[in-house]
């Protein structure tokens, strides 16, 4: 089967990916591209929908060309893409209405403030799988009704389309077979009663969202409609198999599909998720999404993202100056045994899973003449370690699930120190594949999987490479005394921010 060729495609906040994978599970071309931000307003940030398309198509192109292959041998095409970021178009036109609302834009704000005195409010973590929050498309949504008179005018004559980056590429570079998102990416929309199967009328009626507009909610794997590919010389028009939520990929990607399964992905935020089956508890503190639908049935699993990390990261490196490279990460966090008493809380955009505060900002507390920035990089590391145990614990306590191991990808992973400080203050083992791209190649796998080049979930090819394990240290006093602080600055922080916006 080597001379079947499958594509996936990851379409991230920060960058966009693409993976030629053989009929074997090889890896035969890979290309990646960042997406430039767009900040026109402060807290405001946006992506330009001709530019995601385009940096799209540029790694397509590169990968298919790397793997020096005819387009047209490339029997299908998987899609992953970050989520509750929005594209807004015309349906009959096919082009942007205004430029993408990502996830880490705060324009929201006062929107949601008005909207905590809606009675069904409290109803929205049981209906959506989350609570609302600034990040989220729906509110998104409402504020462009209101402030972007092309998407309302659109919208009275029937002519929006709303979906997130998967839809929008099968538009700008495709043919999309009808207006359709997977049900993970559609309820990444926030506007999904997801235990019901359907919109939440009396939502969408209080954000004045048209349901018109909405995409229908499809399997996982679906036939999405056609990418057109160019490389070598050749143009084919490949159809896209399979779509599905960056987070959810991510953990189909590392394997996890048993009960109790765990990954965390550190990207521009981490999210720590678990996987359920094909039961959906309620929950307070953390999510409960849609995780899969391969034929099998719905699955689902347990999501508690922290605070922005990726972000945080070039923050540090670009605004901060701490960092030069993210190379140096390594260098200086092991330069110290400790982070000296300094506590670095992140919390440029909110306080996620479990606290839950998104008017928190970040916060360095513990700071003396002597600090370094290696101390500031190493407290920045343990902070993620200690959003992650408290996420751990929360799961532990509320959902009953005791993790067992935790498999690990992304970006700040790459680090040898700040995977061990995950096994150690969360107790466990923590597993790092050498393999990177899982979530692209989840991508093309699940396009496999439509495509019947596999027969089942069971046939899949492993994961390429080796693994590194990281085993948990002993008990250490310092170190749970670190945690207590750190819990002690959230709990600053909160009061610190309430005080403000009284």
């Amino acid at each position: 089967m080597t001379n079947i060729y499958l594509l996936g495609i990851d379409q991230g906040t920060s960058g966009s990916r693409a993976l030629v994978l053989n009929g074997a599970g090889d890896v035969c071309g890979y290309a990646y591209r960042p997406v430039p931000a767009i900040h026109p307003q402060p807290e405001w940030t946006e992506q330009d929908p001709y530019e995601v398309a385009d940096g799209v198509a540029a790694v397509i192109t590169e990968a298919v060309t790397q793997a020096s292959v005819d387009p047209a041998t490339v029997v299908a095409c998987g899609i992953t893409c970050q989520r509750n970021t929005d594209f807004v178009w015309h349906a009959q036109t096919g082009r942007p209405l205004a430029n993408a609302i990502t996830w880490q834009d705060l324009r929201t704000r006062s929107l949601l403030a008005e909207l905590e005195q809606w009675p069904l409010l409290r109803e929205a973590r049981a209906r959506l799988g989350y609570a609302p929050g600034t990040y989220m498309t729906a509110l998104h949504l409402s504020w462009r009704m209101a402030h972007e008179t092309a998407v309302a005018q659109a919208a009275q004559s029937h002519q929006l389309r709303i979906g997130l980056s998967a839809a929008w590429l099968i538009q700008a570079l495709g043919r999309p077979h009808g207006h359709q998102m997977d049900r993970s990416l559609v309820q990444a929309t926030g506007l999904y009663d997801f235990r019901r199967g359907d919109y939440w009328q009396p939502w969408l009626e209080r954000l004045g969202v048209p349901r018109s507009a909405l995409p229908q909610p499809v399997p996982t794997l679906h036939p999405f409609g056609t990418l057109r590919v160019s490389a070598n010389g050749r143009t084919a028009d490949v159809p896209v198999r399979a779509m599905i939520g960056d987070q959810q990929a991510a953990l189909f990607g590392h394997g996890c599909t048993a009960p109790g399964d765990a990954e965390t992905t550190h990207g521009t935020a981490s999210y720590l998720k678990v996987f359920l089956g094909c039961e959906a508890p309620l929950q307070d503190n953390v999510n409960v999404y849609y995780a899969w639908d391969v034929g099998e049935g719905q699955t689902y699993c347990l999501e508690a993202p922290t605070t922005v990390i990726g972000a945080a990261l070039r923050w540090m490196r670009d605004q901060a100056c701490f960092l030069r490279d993210y190379q140096e990460i390594e260098t200086l966090a092991t330069a110290v045994g400790d982070s000296g008493g300094v506590v670095f809380v992140p919390a440029f955009t909110g306080l996620d899973a479990p606290y839950n505060d998104p008017g928190a900002r970040a916060t360095l507390i513990g700071m003396t003449l002597g600090t370094t920035r290696a101390h500031i990089v190493r407290a920045f590391l343990e902070g993620l370690a200690y959003q992650l145990r408290a996420i751990q614990e929360t799961i532990a306590h509320d959902a009953g699930i005791e993790m067992r191991q935790l498999l690990v990808g992304g970006g700040v992973s790459a680090s040898d120190i700040a995977c061990q400080l995950q096994a150690d203050v969360l107790g466990i083992p923590v597993i790092r594949p050498s393999f990177t791209e899982t979530t692209a190649r989840a991508a093309a796998l699940l396009a496999g999987l439509a495509a019947g080049v596999w027969p089942t979930v069971a046939a899949l090819p492993p994961l390429p490479g080796s693994a590194h394990r990281f085993t948990p240290a002993p008990f250490d006093a310092a170190r749970e005394q670190g945690y207590g602080r750190f819990q002690q600055a959230i709990a600053l922080t909160r009061q610190w921010s309430k005080g403000v916006e009284e």
